[in-house]
Protein backbone atom coordinates (compact mmCIF):
# COMPACT_ATOMS: atom_id res chain seq x y z
CA UNK A 1 0.00 0.00 0.00
CA UNK A 2 2.75 2.20 0.66
CA UNK A 3 4.08 2.01 -2.77
CA UNK A 4 0.74 2.55 -4.34
CA UNK A 5 0.70 5.99 -2.15
CA UNK A 6 4.22 6.99 -3.46
CA UNK A 7 2.90 6.10 -7.30
CA UNK A 8 -0.12 8.28 -6.88
CA UNK A 9 1.89 10.98 -5.31
CA UNK A 10 4.33 11.01 -8.23
CA UNK A 11 1.63 10.75 -10.52
CA UNK A 12 -0.01 14.13 -8.65
CA UNK A 13 3.14 15.83 -8.73
CA UNK A 14 3.75 14.99 -12.43
CA UNK A 15 -0.12 16.18 -13.56
CA UNK A 16 0.87 19.55 -11.22
CA UNK A 17 4.30 20.07 -13.39
CA UNK A 18 2.26 19.70 -16.61
CA UNK A 19 -0.88 21.72 -15.30
CA UNK A 20 1.59 24.30 -13.85
CA UNK A 21 4.25 24.30 -16.65
CA UNK A 22 4.51 28.15 -18.14
CA UNK A 23 0.93 28.56 -18.18
CA UNK A 24 1.27 32.28 -17.90
CA UNK A 25 3.64 32.98 -20.96
CA UNK A 26 3.23 33.38 -24.20
CA UNK A 27 3.44 30.14 -26.60
CA UNK A 28 7.34 31.34 -28.12
CA UNK A 29 8.65 31.55 -24.49
CA UNK A 30 7.03 28.08 -23.62
CA UNK A 31 8.71 26.79 -26.49
CA UNK A 32 12.29 28.24 -25.45
CA UNK A 33 11.76 26.71 -22.07
CA UNK A 34 10.80 23.55 -23.36
CA UNK A 35 14.01 23.17 -25.29
CA UNK A 36 15.99 23.98 -22.05
CA UNK A 37 14.34 22.02 -20.50
CA UNK A 38 14.75 19.01 -22.60
CA UNK A 39 18.71 20.13 -23.00
CA UNK A 40 18.85 20.15 -19.11
CA UNK A 41 17.35 16.76 -19.11
CA UNK A 42 20.18 15.29 -21.25
CA UNK A 43 23.02 16.96 -19.02
CA UNK A 44 21.73 15.25 -16.24
CA UNK A 45 20.35 11.88 -17.86
CA UNK A 46 22.21 11.88 -20.78
CA UNK A 47 21.42 11.23 -24.71
CA UNK A 48 19.49 8.00 -24.98
CA UNK A 49 17.20 8.47 -22.30
CA UNK A 50 16.71 11.99 -23.44
CA UNK A 51 15.40 10.64 -26.82
CA UNK A 52 13.46 7.52 -25.08
CA UNK A 53 11.36 10.25 -23.02
CA UNK A 54 11.17 12.97 -26.16
CA UNK A 55 9.76 10.03 -28.45
CA UNK A 56 7.21 9.12 -25.68
CA UNK A 57 4.16 11.17 -26.93
CA UNK A 58 2.69 11.24 -23.64
CA UNK A 59 5.57 12.28 -21.77
CA UNK A 60 7.14 15.15 -19.92
CA UNK A 61 8.08 17.31 -23.03
CA UNK A 62 4.75 17.16 -24.59
CA UNK A 63 2.29 20.12 -24.06
CA UNK A 64 -0.49 20.56 -26.23
CA UNK A 65 0.27 21.59 -29.81
CA UNK A 66 3.72 22.19 -28.20
CA UNK A 67 6.40 18.76 -29.09
CA UNK A 68 9.87 18.26 -28.77
CA UNK A 69 11.89 16.71 -31.57
CA UNK A 70 15.79 15.80 -31.92
CA UNK A 71 17.50 15.71 -34.96
CA UNK A 72 21.47 15.10 -35.61
CA UNK A 73 23.23 17.33 -37.59
CA UNK A 74 22.53 14.81 -41.20
CA UNK A 75 18.71 15.86 -40.51
CA UNK A 76 18.03 12.38 -38.50
CA UNK A 77 14.96 12.65 -36.45
CA UNK A 78 16.14 10.99 -32.94
CA UNK A 79 13.17 12.01 -31.54
CA UNK A 80 9.51 13.39 -32.82
CA UNK A 81 7.16 13.56 -29.62
CA UNK A 82 4.56 14.17 -31.72
CA UNK A 83 4.45 11.30 -34.53
CA UNK A 84 6.25 8.18 -34.19
CA UNK A 85 6.50 7.55 -37.44
CA UNK A 86 8.81 10.74 -37.78
CA UNK A 87 11.10 8.68 -35.44
CA UNK A 88 14.25 7.85 -37.34
CA UNK A 89 13.74 9.35 -40.78
CA UNK A 90 15.86 11.47 -42.33
CA UNK A 91 14.38 14.94 -43.01
CA UNK A 92 17.34 16.05 -45.66
CA UNK A 93 14.33 16.51 -48.48
CA UNK A 94 11.50 17.13 -46.33
CA UNK A 95 9.67 20.16 -48.08
CA UNK A 96 6.67 22.50 -46.89
CA UNK A 97 3.54 23.18 -49.05
CA UNK A 98 5.86 26.35 -50.46
CA UNK A 99 8.39 23.83 -51.47
CA UNK A 100 10.61 24.67 -48.50
CA UNK A 101 13.79 22.10 -47.55
CA UNK A 102 13.06 23.45 -44.22
CA UNK A 103 15.34 20.84 -42.68
CA UNK A 104 18.36 21.79 -44.96
CA UNK A 105 18.13 25.35 -44.09
CA UNK A 106 17.67 24.62 -40.22
CA UNK A 107 21.09 22.57 -40.44
CA UNK A 108 22.55 25.99 -42.13
CA UNK A 109 21.18 28.08 -39.48
CA UNK A 110 22.32 25.63 -36.71
CA UNK A 111 26.17 25.90 -38.50
CA UNK A 112 26.12 29.24 -37.82
CA UNK A 113 24.58 30.22 -35.02
CA UNK A 114 23.75 27.85 -31.69
CA UNK A 115 19.91 29.16 -31.46
CA UNK A 116 17.05 30.54 -33.57
CA UNK A 117 14.16 30.81 -34.52
CA UNK A 118 12.97 29.51 -38.50
CA UNK A 119 9.64 29.55 -40.36
CA UNK A 120 7.87 27.09 -42.41
CA UNK A 121 4.40 25.47 -42.85
CA UNK A 122 3.75 22.07 -41.71
CA UNK A 123 0.93 19.76 -39.91
CA UNK A 124 -0.69 20.58 -36.51
CA UNK A 125 -0.34 17.26 -34.85
CA UNK A 126 -4.07 18.55 -32.74
CA UNK A 127 -6.23 19.69 -35.25
CA UNK A 128 -4.29 17.93 -38.67
CA UNK A 129 -4.45 21.16 -40.44
CA UNK A 130 -1.38 22.18 -42.43
CA UNK A 131 -0.29 25.72 -40.76
CA UNK A 132 2.44 28.23 -40.49
CA UNK A 133 5.05 27.44 -37.83
CA UNK A 134 7.77 29.01 -36.19
CA UNK A 135 10.13 26.65 -35.09
CA UNK A 136 12.98 27.33 -32.10
CA UNK A 137 16.00 25.13 -32.08
CA UNK A 138 19.30 24.87 -30.30
CA UNK A 139 22.52 23.17 -30.47
CA UNK A 140 23.24 20.77 -27.88
CA UNK A 141 26.96 19.38 -28.81
CA UNK A 142 26.24 17.21 -32.22
CA UNK A 143 22.19 17.48 -31.81
CA UNK A 144 19.68 19.95 -32.46
CA UNK A 145 16.95 20.62 -30.08
CA UNK A 146 13.64 21.89 -31.59
CA UNK A 147 10.08 23.14 -30.35
CA UNK A 148 7.54 25.12 -32.69
CA UNK A 149 4.44 26.98 -32.31
CA UNK A 150 1.81 27.02 -34.96
CA UNK A 151 0.47 30.32 -35.84
CA UNK A 152 -3.19 30.69 -37.07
Amino acid sequence: MRMLNKWVAAAMLAILANTAFAADKPPAEQAVELVHKVIDYMKANGKEKTIAEVNSVNGQFRKGELYVTINDMQANTLAHGANPKMQGKNLIDLRDPDGKYFMRERLELAKKQKSGWQDYKFVNPVDGKMERKAMYFERFDDLIVNCGIYKN
